[in-house]
């Protein structure tokens, strides 16, 4: 991998925001914000950006593919590429867009590389707060420039932060977490954008974020990202997390220790 690449594809996000993204928001017509499935709503703004930056990423790596969010819900298909050989870049051009079409933060641009169906670097940009993450398998995350490593030690279960995105559970399991939850320092319920879930583990803000869908845009950066800072994400049967798996549930943490602390608060039955 070319030293170059990490920030050649940093560049290209950030002008993405900049020409794209940032001046659309708060900017939206009606006409701009649709439905690309029921309760799935897809903006003008992300149809543009993943087009700038899928195109950007042929550039970079003439012969990859892309498998970007909008482009997997006019073709399921593409998801096939995750598993396969060769260069696969996974886009997500707006994470949050339910956030972002309703004019309000966080949103974020987010890209991860697959080489031989493994994950091997990994970008998300806040353009709002300015904060960008990246990370290359076996060279750690930076945030902002800055090397990120966690703590391997984990706080007492009371002093925990963290976040449980509980509406796609199922009912059995929501009552577990909600349960579980009193004995958490802090359990939040959640920003909308796993984007900037990850950004906040890695900033220490919160030390561990519990999701149930695993859409592969939504996970394959921010996983990469933790796992290089030293973190872990896992299935909820503590089998590693990779973009192509289907399964639902994945619990990141700042730690193994902090990994093991929030399952069994939250998830033992």
């Amino acid at each position: 991998m070319a030293d170059t690449l990490v920030d050649d594809v940093a560049g290209l996000l950030r002008e993405t925001a900049d020409r794209v993204v940032l001046p659309l928001f708060r900017h939206l017509d009606d006409a701009d914000v649709t439905e690309k499935a029921p309760g799935e709503l897809v903006t003008v703004a992300d149809r543009r950006s993943e087009e700038m930056i899928s195109a950007g990423l042929r550039r970079l790596r003439p012969g990859s593919v892309v498998v970007g969010e909008e482009a997997v819900a006019d073709d399921p298909g593409l998801l096939r590429h995750l598993s396969s050989s060769g260069e696969v870049w996974l886009v997500d051009p707006i994470d949050g867009t339910a956030n972002f079409a309703a004019g309000k933060s966080p949103f974020a641009l987010m890209v991860s590389l697959l080489t031989e169906g493994r994950p091997r670097a990994a970008w998300i940009l806040d353009p709002i707060a300015g904060t960008l993450a990246t990370a290359r398998d076996g060279a750690g995350a930076y945030l902002d420039g800055a090397l990120v490593r966690l703590p391997a030690d984990a706080p007492p279960v009371g002093e925990l932060r963290g976040a449980a995105m509980t509406k796609f559970l199922p009912a059995s399991s929501q009552r577990t977490v909600v349960a579980g939850g009193a004995r958490i320092g802090e359990l939040l319920p959640g920003q909308h954008c796993a984007g900037r879930e990850y950004l906040d583990v890695l900033t220490g803000r919160q030390q561990f974020v519990l999701f149930w869908r695993t859409l592969p845009w939504d996970h394959g950066p921010g996983t990469l990202l933790v796992r290089a800072a030293g973190g872990v994400a896992r299935r909820l049967d503590g089998t590693d997390y990779h973009p192509a798996d289907t399964e639902p549930g994945l619990l990141v943490a700042a730690s193994d220790k902090v990994w093991t602390e929030v399952h069994n608060t939250l998830l033992a039955p």
